[in-house]
């Protein structure tokens, strides 16, 4: 689920202030501690190689996050693939590969436990 700034539902705006609110956005029920992650990451990064070994190939983590710069793109179990821009705001869920189509930097937050499997898991994968 990906949402640009204007398709979040403003809730109050006054001189100075503008709130905007997206209810229902993921769920993140009984994760524990959350983590989060800034990414800088350049064209081309694809972790598909990186994710090869968890269950499906994929990373099991979901992911809320904000697109600072750049533009990534997902794609999914089914093989459905969704792009996100800058200043988007995301949720992935579980069971997802990312690619890096320009230069991006995102910040994300996550289930502590399960992304810090997952990143462990890549860092593995680039030392072997």
């Amino acid at each position: 689920m990906r949402m640009a700034k204007e398709d979040v539902a403003v809730k109050l705006e006054i001189p100075g202030a503008v709130i905007r609110q997206q209810v229902d956005f993921g769920d993140a029920t009984g994760l524990g501690k959350i983590s989060v992650e800034y990414f800088t990451l350049s064209a081309g990064v694809d972790t598909t190689p990186l994710f090869q070994g968890l269950e499906g190939d994929l990373c099991q983590c979901p992911h809320w996050g904000f697109v600072l710069s750049g533009e990534l793109t997902t794609t999914d179990k089914n093989g459905t693939q969704e792009s996100v821009n800058s200043n988007d705001l995301f949720y992935w869920p579980p069971g997802h590969n990312v690619k890096v189509i320009s230069d991006a930097e995102i910040v994300m937050f996550s289930p502590q436990h399960e992304h810090s499997q997952v990143i462990n898991h890549m860092i593995k994968k680039v030392k072997s």
